[in-house]
């Protein structure tokens, strides 16, 4: 499976008063993985679970993580 966060090494500059943040994250949305709707795609099966995720399909349902939660990554 494909992971929605991305990772990338900043420029550190010598001469930054501040600790540097070394490797930055972003995360990208499913939609950018699903080109055209297909055909029957899986939709939750109560409109509550629905309403609690913010979109009717699992699909397109992104949770936000932390970029700062310590753990393992998937680098």
């Amino acid at each position: 499976m494909f992971s929605q966060r991305k990772f990338y090494k900043a420029y550190v500059s010598p001469s930054d008063p501040c600790c540097p943040i070394e490797v930055k994250s972003y995360e990208t949305p499913p939609q950018l993985y699903i080109g055209f709707q297909p055909p029957g795609l899986p939709q939750y099966p109560t409109v509550k679970e629905a309403l609690y995720r913010g979109t009717l399909w699992p699909a397109l349902f992104s949770p936000y993580e932390s970029p700062y939660k310590r753990g393992e990554t998937d680098e």
